[in-house]
């Protein structure tokens, strides 16, 4: 089978295609042939070195794939031969055939294609428990996305709509974030354009209740100065290059928090927490009501071109690889 590998951290330009024996499943473990592959931003900064995981040498990367199962171990009753199936791993997605541990298999709805399955847990997940068990959010609040043309942000919008709140979603592009009202956002703004008044005018001066920040850096920053009495900043990642410094005193003043979360971290925790939110996603997906939007696809073995335009910002949602046979 063909897997991509990463041999030594760097830019990912190095990855190469190797042929490695197909994998058999432990007797609590399913294999499954993926039809389609996740691309994202983790996948990026694993391969470069610099995420908080750093897989021992060599690895396959990846995080999500979607496809069939082919083999099930003994001890796994749960799953048949041929079901339509979600993975994720910690790396080790990028392989013609994988091998996951019961809990990291998800059914399908039968009514969603593989590619949009491959985009679909890790940004859902991530944002349905940011909004949910970290900001806390309730109907009829108001929600300002970060980061809302890439594929979390994009789930965080809808996620957010579904939950009854008034969406504000930023970005830094106006081409793209022409597209994020279509998946429900009230208001979209260009952060570069300066961020407190444009939301204080859009909530009549009472700021938002909950921040969903993928991005961190200076936007976190402004973001405190946009924030209502109790407000929760629901911490999810760094894209900008840099971790924000919290300023106490505006933390005290606002009676605000600020929760850092991660949906992987969550699901090893609260195993039970983390299938309630994915049953509710999928009913959602079921109903046609959330959908992984996708901007590019790849085949298998363009993989650094997949890579390279998460790296350069060009995506809006999701990039996948899919199979070529």
């Amino acid at each position: 089978m063909k897997v991509i590998v990463c041999q030594e951290f760097g830019s990912f330009e190095n990855i190469v295609i190797e042929d490695w024996p197909e994998p058999n499943p432990g007797p609590d473990q399913i294999c499954v042939a993926p039809m389609a592959w996740g691309l994202n931003y983790v996948d990026v900064i694993m391969i470069g070195g610099t995420y908080q995981l750093r897989p021992e040498l060599p690895f396959v990367p990846g995080g999500e794939a979607a496809g069939k199962i082919i083999a099930i171990g003994k001890n796994i009753d749960e799953f048949n031969v041929g079901d339509r199936v979600m993975t994720s791993h910690r790396p080790g997605a990028f392989a013609e055939r994988v091998v996951a541990s019961s809990e990291n298999v998800i059914r399908m709805p039968s009514s969603m294609p593989f590619e949009e399955a491959a985009g679909f847990r890790a940004a859902f997940a991530t944002a349905y428990h940011g909004l949910v068990q970290g900001g806390r959010i309730q109907a009829g609040e108001t929600a300002l996305i970060h980061g809302a043309t890439g594929g979390m942000g994009l789930a965080a919008v809808q996620v957010a709509k579904q939950l009854g709140a008034t969406v504000i979603a930023t970005g830094s592009n106006d081409d793209k974030l022409t597209s994020v009202k279509e998946y429900g956002a009230d208001y979209t703004l260009n952060h570069k354009d300066g961020l407190r008044s444009q939301v204080k005018a859009l909530t009549n001066g009472q700021g938002v209740d909950v921040v969903f920040d993928p991005v961190g850096g200076d936007l976190f920053d402004e973001s405190m100065r946009c924030i209502a009495m109790g407000a929760r900043l629901v911490v999810v990642g760094f894209t900008a290059g840099r971790a924000a410094q919290v300023k106490t005193n505006h933390l005290l003043i606002k009676c605000a928090s600020v929760i850092g979360i991660r949906a992987g971290s969550n699901a090893r925790r609260n195993p039970e927490v983390a299938r309630g939110n994915m049953k509710t996603l999928l009913n959602w997906a079921t109903d046609g009501r959330i959908r992984t939007p996708i901007s590019h696809r790849f085949p298998f073995h363009q993989v650094k071109a997949g890579l390279r335009v998460i790296a350069d910002r060009d995506v809006i949602g999701k990039a996948i690889l899919y199979r070529e046979n």
